[in-house]
């Protein structure tokens, strides 16, 4: 579907603005930007084009050379991978990706919001890095080598800084609140107005410096966002806090008896105990792409020619370098063994739970773990061009994408700002100037229409949800390719398999038949000689068998080694009427002796048929569509219990049939190999793949899943209707929190203290809904 082409979300047919925007506001914005520039367009907003960047021009992270860090991407290309310091919000990614799209050269830039990961792709000679991020320094943000180490450490840090903010703030508040109640109790009994003075004082010599130290996370985030001419939520939250603070600062002033000191300080306890708690629970739904790439960042021992080791970060290892990878170590390169036995754990690739033999000649990748002993592998791939970077940015594409649902909470969140500070200027001027309530606590109403009216549970509706479906999948070996896919799975009733590789494993296995152990032993001597996909099914069957000197290849007939044939029924001399088979097949010939045949079949997938059942009992339509003979087909659709199914089938094929079901209606998921069923995949309204590991970037599907077995089509099915479900409740959620809370606020009911505790344990709500998809089995 063609996307807008500011925001980049998709465009309802229909509803699409003239120009390819989806809305009035992101034409106006984009022909702001393209027609000023982005001098002008700072310029417009107030802002000297001088004092944009966050650090200055000589700062020495700013100074630094970024092209010694880039690497080769294609032939003609060249990628840089860095981390990006001060993103706020999705529309500082917008920002970012957009500048940097619209240089020249620059063919792919693309900001990963959970990782803070920009990966920068340019054209080789056409762009300067240098100059590519001095551009984005420019907008306010500072560009570094990515480290994963560094984002660990910068999360921490931030909880850090939390949690002494609200330590501080505890304490005042804690203080404050011993002398709120001596005034409270001196009112009662007629107190003069220079003790209660006297107490207000003490009250703001503790609170005051403490709002200034607790209030950081919030002044900060809100002067950032004003600076560049936007709001977000912290600016309500720090105009509250300091209208109460400077409200009670004044009173006490001037003798008056209204003080809210322990008000303000209570409420930045709260909303600091809110944001620590949001924060670690965002800690739990944390993109599985944080975690794949910290695993990727292990150093690994490299065996030098004297028999030296030597450890080097992973992107620093040269090709066909030899490391040692000790037992209980998580391999941080693609390699292949070439010395040591050992067993590997390799769920983080294909979702397997079982252990994974390894012996020289497996093929390893990074993030698999060794268990048993030690292993010597020769490297083939390190740094991003290995399978985990790959697997990497399919989880970032997956968890950054602008869904339909994250569409409505955006727009939704957009006219959040203008319309939180209007009811709040309403309702202070309703009770001062209709209802004729002092202003002191007609401020004190409308500071807790702006606390309590933040979109915190809307904004984090989609996406923690998103997160977690992500994380889960991905655990099961199952990678999403394209952040739409959970929605449009869960819309899917149609089911439509391909068979040669998708029912089935996609090679051919040795059946068995009326031959001995003594003519399969012959039959391997020959076909071990051969790479015939059926002579290394022979072969399999006895890997102990090493091949016969001087055997012969006739091509498209067999092999041949003094006078012994394996091959074709009719060069082997045996008539067609002798057997009759579906799948293909071996004949063993040898003078004077009966000819011998071995046949083969492409067997179902271990869980094809309990994968079938599973989903017709879910009210799927299943259909089975191949391009392999009838017998074939019909034999396999009966066996795993396909009702529906179509032979002979061409691509062209394929994709009228999707068209036909979506011109009907329907919600059809295609699971083809994805490559021969590259067009059936495009058509269908979304698309799944089995891949192994080696072609997972091949596929044109939305999901691909590793593995033998097929219960990865049923599971992620049920994960995207889950999703659908909990993004459903939490919009539901956040709504009814606005319902509920806001009259209460707007009519006097709901102190600026109870409002913080409601608009943090709205938060928690939503992303304690969202973490129980993570915990479903």
């Amino acid at each position: 579907m063609p996307s807008c082409r500011h925001c980049g979300q998709e465009l309802i047919p229909g509803k699409e603005i003239e120009g390819g925007f989806c809305c009035a506001g992101c034409r106006a914005a984009f022909s702001l930007i393209e027609g000023l520039g982005l001098d002008q367009y700072y310029q417009r907003r107030s802002l000297d084009p001088t004092q944009r960047a966050l650090v200055p021009e000589d700062d020495e992270a700013q100074s630094l050379d970024f092209s010694v860090h880039a690497k080769s991407y294609q032939k003609d290309e060249q990628v840089l991978y860095l981390m990006v310091e001060g993103l706020h919000c999705a529309a500082c990614v917008w920002l970012i990706e957009n500048v940097l799209a619209r240089k020249e050269g620059v063919t792919h830039a693309r900001l990963n919001m959970t990782t803070r990961r920009l990966e920068l792709r340019w054209k080789t000679g056409l762009a300067d890095p240098n100059e590519l991020i001095h551009a984005v320094a420019q907008l306010g943000y500072r560009l570094v080598p990515y480290d994963p180490k560094a984002l660990g450490d910068a999360v921490s840090a931030h909880e850090r800084m939390l949690l002494k903010c609200m330590a501080v703030a505890g304490f005042a508040a804690g203080n404050v609140m011993l002398f709120s109640v001596s005034i409270w109790a001196g009112n009662a009994d007629t107190m003069g107005w220079a003790t209660r003075t006297f107490l207000h004082w003490l009250s703001a010599l503790i609170v005051l410096p403490a709002v200034a130290y607790s209030g950081r996370p919030f002044f900060t985030s809100a002067l950032e966002a004003l600076r560049v001419g936007r709001t977000n939520m912290d600016v309500p939250i720090s105009l509250g806090v300091l209208l109460a603070t400077g409200m009670s600062l004044w009173e006490t002033i001037r003798a008056g008896e209204h003080a809210y000191f322990d008000a303000a300080i209570s409420l930045l306890f709260f909303l600091l105990i809110g944001r620590y708690l949001d924060s670690r629970a965002r800690g739990r739904a944390r993109g599985a792409a944080s975690h794949l790439i910290a695993l990727g960042a292990r150093a690994v021992t490299v065996l030098l020619p004297d028999g030296s080791r030597k450890l080097l970060p992973p992107g620093q290892v040269p090709a066909k370098s030899i490391v040692l990878a000790a037992p209980g170590e998580r391999i941080g390169i693609d390699g292949c063994v070439i010395e040591g036995v050992s067993d590997l754990d390799a769920s983080l690739i294909s979702g397997e739970t079982l252990p994974v033999p390894a012996k020289p000649g497996t093929l390893v990748f990074a993030g698999m773990l060794n268990l048993s002993a030690a292993l010597r592998l020769e490297v083939t791939a390190t740094g991003e061009a290995t399978l985990l970077a790959e697997i990497v940015r399919l989880m970032e594409t997956a968890e950054q994408g602008r869904a339909r649902y994250a569409a409505i909470a955006d727009r939704v969140a957009r006219w959040y700002a203008p319309v939180v500070h209007l009811a709040a200027l309403l309702t202070f001027l309703f009770w001062t100037m209709w209802v004729g309530l002092a202003w002191q606590p007609s401020l004190m109403i409308a500071v807790s229409v702006l606390i309590i009216t933040c979109p915190c549970a809307l904004a984090l509706a989609v996406p923690v949800v998103q997160v977690v479906a992500s994380g889960r999948l991905m655990r099961r070996g199952i990678l999403l390719k394209s952040a739409t896919a959970l929605e449009r799975l869960a819309l899917a009733d149609h089911v439509l398999f391909d068979k040669t590789g998708t029912l089935t494993l996609g090679r051919a296995d040795l059946m068995p038949g009326d031959w001995t152990d003594k003519d399969l032993a012959v039959a391997v001597g020959l076909a071990a000689a051969s790479r015939h996909p059926l002579a290394r099914a022979l072969a399999r069957a006895r890997p102990d068998i090493l091949p016969e000197a001087h055997v012969s290849e006739m091509a498209g007939l067999g092999l041949e080694c003094q006078g012994v044939r394996l091959g074709r029924r009719a060069w082997c001399g045996v008539s067609d009427d002798l057997a009759d088979g579906v799948g293909p097949e071996l004949w063993l010939a040898r003078p004077g002796r009966a000819a011998v045949r071995f046949s083969f079949e492409d067997a179902p997938r271990l869980d094809a048929e309990t994968t079938v059942s599973d989903l017709k009992n879910k009210n799927y339509i299943l259909e089975l569509l191949s391009g392999d003979r009838k017998a074939a087909v019909e034999s396999l659709a009966r066996r795993v219990g396909i009702k529906n199914w179509r032979s002979l089938c061409l691509p062209a094929d394929k994709v009228a049939r999707l068209e036909e079901l979506k011109a009907a209606g329907k919600h059809p998921l295609m699971v083809g190999d994805g490559l021969n069923d590259a067009p059936a995949l495009a058509a269908a309204f979304v698309s799944m793949s089995p891949s192994t590991a080696v072609d997972v970037s091949q596929t044109a599907a939305d999901v691909v899943f590793q593995g033998d077995r097929l219960a990865p089509v049923a599971e992620t099915l049920a994960v995207a209707r889950s999703a659908s479900r909990l993004v459903k409740q939490n919009f539901a959620l956040a709504l009814l929190y606005n319902l509920v809370t806001v009259p209460l606020a707007m009519s006097g009911h709901v102190t600026p203290l109870i409002a913080a505790v409601a608009m943090s344990s709205s938060s928690l709500v939503v992303i304690l809904n969202a973490l129980r998809l993570g915990r479903r089995t």
